[in-house]
């Protein structure tokens, strides 16, 4: 260790600009160590040092805060000993955040444990198994250095921690209800490998894994050992009426308990529309209003399950059994839009799209088309993935939540004619004819619905974006309701100085915004229509991160009679802790799939934009001091930090939670 110790003293002694001629031997010496038994754990209790010394200088891993998990396994697996290093590196340094022996200025302990949990689940294979015969080809000796890196955080961590870690955090995400499961399904799977290797004791660990793993794997006795399709397949031909009822209800309560779909699944919904169709409301787990949907429109639905349902697609089940819930083909112009769907010719540029990010084992058409129903049925559940387009995800599901015939045309456009137009302020806008959006890149990582309307609508909006250079004030003001819809209020509230950052006008915002949204003071009306708004996010200690998009949905009193505030979140979690005692919650306090919530003083205080109808603005609402100084309190030690006007008191800190000293 006197070498690495030496070689991290230059590191550090040398300038900026030479660091990276210094770094090689670091990492060199670096990779010795992690070769060897308990070189991860003396790399460990030098992690800071290496990094206060400059070893992620210039690279993507210099700010842990954006780094994402699933990513670790490609640098892991990597030929290239500087990328494995790196991430072992970065991989030992969230550890040491997580064990609290390294106080790090952008990572909370929570988070750089959240973030190793999801580390280790990604990586599951590598971890409880030996190198392939193609990672030795590839990698060599460096094989060995993730598994040393991934016991090592295992040891540390605990197994059984992990496994149960992993459920517990796919259990939070599925009652979220995305529409993106792939990765979900895949730690599924790792669960089952691990449970199924005599040679992995789990001790007491994943016992609540059996639920997850059957609704894939054996939802139903006939499939309970996991047969294959075709051996299923050729049982159904012998089942009688009975038995194929016990296979729908099965079928159903497994889908609707985790909004997972078994391949199985789709093999018997194809069987039953030929030969049982009687039965398809169980095996799509209907009440009333689906079954009466679907019988009215069942020739539609009949030509979508021959389309779109597919062992390879088994997600389209859910998508249509929570279309035909919503009842939204009875809207006149949805089923018309749904045949036009059907018989869509996609361009070539959208089938590659839709091969390149999902394979070809299956249609492209019978891909989109699966994403079109998920997108129909779970209109909360669509992600922005890991690009910066919340913009277009939060237009996406308000469409498909409000508006689903405006949504099936937008597909129509981007998926058939590669061009999307829309207007502001009357002028047309070409997504073809605009300059690059928001993405720097064409997005990879979405539903297959976003991954062909999002890049055009990304451009549009940074278009209508660029139409307002010049204007006063923040460009969101007219740029949201041309792009959202007109339901959008054209009335425009902001409690920020675009020009400086710094707050203002900030009790008049708050004033109004319950006026605008609280029940108790507008009159007990409810939001008739989704609307637009603007969030300061801020980490788990009040910490300010950026801004983001969201919907407000509803505002309503949970179980325990506290007035909150439901909103859709596109950040493909919305499950978070915002500091300050701010967390949001997702399940159990009155959510519906998809949705997020707060308290509504705890939103108030996180919220910097909002849209009214400004033909029903009333007076300001008269909530009173401590009410005000609440949200004022939480906004001051958080995301207002630093943005107070001088000579502007801070709030009494007595109200709301106790001001964190690490924000």
């Amino acid at each position: 260790m006197t070498q690495m110790d030496d070689a991290v003293e230059k590191l550090a002694q040398a300038p900026a600009f030479s660091k990276p001629a210094k770094v090689g031997r670091v990492f060199d010496t670096a990779r010795r160590i992690m070769l060897q038994d308990g070189g991860c754990a003396a790399l460990e209790t030098r992690i800071q040092a290496l990094e206060e010394a400059g070893v992620f200088w210039g690279s993507d891993w210099a700010k842990p805060s954006i780094l994402i998990p699933t990513l670790s396994r490609y640098s892991l697996q990597s030929a290239v000993a500087e990328s494995v290093v790196i991430e072992a590196l970065s991989e030992l340094r969230f550890l040491a955040v997580a064990q609290g022996s390294y106080k790090h200025s952008e990572l909370s302990s929570e988070q750089a444990s959240h973030f190793l949990t999801q580390v280790l689940a990604s990586n599951l294979p590598m971890l409880f198994t030996p190198p392939s015969e193609a990672e030795r080809e590839t990698q060599g000796r460096l094989a060995k250095i993730p598994r040393n890196l991934l016991a090592h955080l295992a040891d540390r961590i605990g197994y059984e921690q992990i496994i149960d870690q992993l459920i517990e955090e796919i259990w939070r995400i599925l009652n979220q209800r995305p529409i993106q499961v792939d990765s979900i399904k895949q730690m599924i799977t790792q669960i089952a490998i691990c449970q199924a290797n005599p040679e992995i004791d789990l001790g007491i660990s994943g016992q609540g894994a059996d639920r997850l793993v059957s609704s894939l794997y054996g939802p139903t006795q006939a499939c309970r050992d996991d047969p294959g399709v075709d051996v299923y397949q050729r049982s159904l031909e012998s089942m009688d009426s009975s038995a194929l009822l016990k296979e729908a209800t099965g079928f159903a309560r497994a889908m609707h308990d985790t909004g997972l779909v078994s391949p199985y699944h789709a093999t018997l919904l194809r069987h039953l529309r030929e030969t049982d169709d009687h039965l398809l409301p169980e095996a799509l787990g209907l009440s009333t209003t689906g079954r009466d949907c679907l019988l009215c429109y069942r020739e539609l639905v009949y030509a979508l399950i021959g389309e779109a349902v597919h062992p390879q697609t088994p997600q389209a089940i859910y998508g249509l059994a929570l279309m035909l819930e919503r009842g939204i083909l009875y809207h006149p112009s949805v089923a018309p839009a749904m045949w036009r769907q059907l018989a869509l010719i996609l361009s070539e540029w959208s089938r590659s799209r839709l091969s390149m990010a999902f394979g070809d084992a299956i249609e492209p058409r019978s891909r989109l088309l699966e994403g079109v129903l998920c997108m129909l049925g779970q209109p909360l559940g669509v992600g922005q993935g890991n690009n910066p387009t919340c913009q277009s995800a939060r237009a996406l599901s308000m469409w498909a939540y409000n508006d689903p015939d405006y949504l099936l045309q937008m597909v129509a456009w981007a998926a058939r004619d590669d061009e999307i137009v829309m207007h502001f302020e009357g002028q047309p806008i070409s997504s073809r004819e605009s300059q690059s959006g928001v993405a720097s890149s064409l997005p990879i990582d979405l539903d297959a619905v976003s991954l062909l309307v999002v890049p055009h609508l990304d451009r549009i909006y940074a278009e209508m974006g660029r139409r307002c250079i010049g204007r006063e004030g923040d460009p969101h003001r007219w740029v949201n309701p041309e792009f959202h819809g007109w339901w959008s209020g054209r009335g425009f509230n902001i409690n920020v100085d675009v020009a400086t950052g710094a707050l203002e006008h900030l009790e008049d915002f708050l004033r109004h915004f319950y006026a605008s949204y609280h029940p108790y003071y507008n009159g007990n009306q409810p939001l008739i229509h989704p609307q637009p708004a603007g969030i300061a996010v801020t980490d788990s200690v009040a910490r300010f991160i950026g801004w983001h998009a969201i919907t407000i949905l509803r505002v309503a009193t949970d179980p325990d009679q506290v007035m909150r505030v439901y909103f859709y979140n596109p950040n493909n979690d919305s499950g978070q802790n915002w500091g300050d005692g701010v967390e949001v919650s997702t399940a159990g306090k009155g959510e519906r799939y998809g949705e997020a919530s707060l308290p509504f003083a705890q939103f108030a205080s996180r919220l910097y934009i909002f849209h009214f109808d400004p033909l029903e603005r009333g007076e300001l609402a008269l909530i009173t001091r401590d009410e005000l100084d609440e949200v004022v309190g939480y906004i001051h030690r958080s995301w207002g930090v630093g943005r107070v006007p001088a000579g502007e008191l801070q709030a009494d800190s007595g109200h709301g939670h106790s001001s964190n000293p690490e924000a």
